[in-house]
């Protein structure tokens, strides 16, 4: 494979930039939208979340759902229709009826599924609100561990068998699959040089970690807050280009090892396609207001997770660009199938 460095380290600024790419997956048209009617919302809102709770995924969709609540003046209430590495949510959400009664938090699973023939749903299959944050890949390994730096993990990997390391975080070709198979090729390892065990989540596959089933877990480092402060896990790195501020005291991968690689994922409010542009301006009016409140900023800062925001126009111009340059790592790491 050529390029690899050049090109894994692009990832973030291709991810972020989304340019002046034309979007049209139903946000066009919300200026000139009627007035939304006055009995919206009139009751409880549904946000699908397509991993196990306890997750990032999980934790930042509770966080806006309550939040947005707040400015909307009714319950969200947050379901986990988990499966198949994001399949069975978006199956639920690109079903449901386009009221604006049932939502979801969906993350970056949704611009890479179908490049693995997953699924054939694709960002054109939804309606995007807002996008509400970005995290960076991590490294973690159980405190356990023999490892106390990326530099030491990596150079046993690599000194080993391929197979002898297990890692997990998310389904077979998500995010955090590609973050390590990406960071191997970088490393000029083999991308299957560690097995991947495909999990519901990252909240599993730190369970797993600490219990000593896997000895890699590359999710975000918020999402191993809870087990890294009891003392059962041990972070490495950050695939960031600067440290985490909710984990100041972790070095980025370039600190430990030269590299400029990259690599990390979006959390963003969707709905199916076809909704009323009035339901989603008034539903985007309620995903700002709950980014820029208070509480998320503060859940978000305390928690270690990274605030990015986006209106439904921009996140989905961005959802354009991140899609085609997805199925480009994929195809590099050899996870894409089409």
């Amino acid at each position: 494979m050529s390029n690899t460095k050049t090109t894994f380290s692009v990832v973030r600024r291709h991810v972020v930039q989304y340019g002046v790419v034309a979007c049209a997956i139903g946000v066009a048209g919300l200026a000139s939208s009627p007035a939304i009617a006055q009995d919206y919302p009139s009751k409880p809102i549904t946000m699908l979340v397509p991993w196990a709770a306890g997750g990032g995924t999980d934790a930042v969709a509770r966080a806006v759902a309550a939040a947005m609540e707040k400015d909307l003046g009714v319950v969200i209430n947050v379901v986990n229709r988990h499966g198949g590495s994001g399949v069975v949510g978006l199956n639920a959400i690109v079903s449901a009826k386009p009221d604006g009664y049932t939502i979801s938090l969906f993350a970056g699973e949704l611009t890479m599924m179908h490049w693995q023939n997953l699924t054939n749903l694709t960002y054109q299959d939804i309606t995007p609100i807002g996008m509400v944050n970005f995290d960076y890949a991590g490294l973690q390994v159980s405190s356990e561990s023999p490892y106390q730096s990326a530099k030491d993990l990596l150079a046993a990997v690599a000194a080993d068998p391929t197979g002898t390391f297990k890692a997990s975080g998310t389904g077979q070709g998500g995010i955090w699959h590609l973050a390590l198979t990406g960071l191997l090729l970088n490393q000029k390892m083999p991308a299957d040089q560690v097995t991947w065990i495909p999990s519901q989540g990252a909240a599993p596959a730190m369970v797993e970690l600490a219990s000593g089933g896997i000895q890699i877990v590359p999710s975000a480092l918020a999402e191993g807050r809870a087990m890294i402060e009891a003392g059962r896990s041990r972070p490495l790195a950050v695939m960031a280009p600067e440290r985490n501020p909710g984990f100041p005291d972790v070095p980025t991968l370039k600190e430990q090892l030269g590299t400029d690689y990259t690599i990390g994922t979006w959390r963003g409010v969707i709905g199916p396609k076809g909704m009323d542009p009035a339901i989603v301006a008034r539903l985007e009016q309620a995903v700002k207001v709950a980014y820029d409140s208070e509480f998320y900023q503060s859940f978000i800062k305390n928690q270690g997770f990274g605030a990015e925001y986006r209106d439904a126009k921009s996140f989905g111009e961005f959802l354009v660009e991140n899609d085609a340059f997805m199925g480009e790592l994929l195809r590099e790491s050899g996870l894409a199938k089409k």
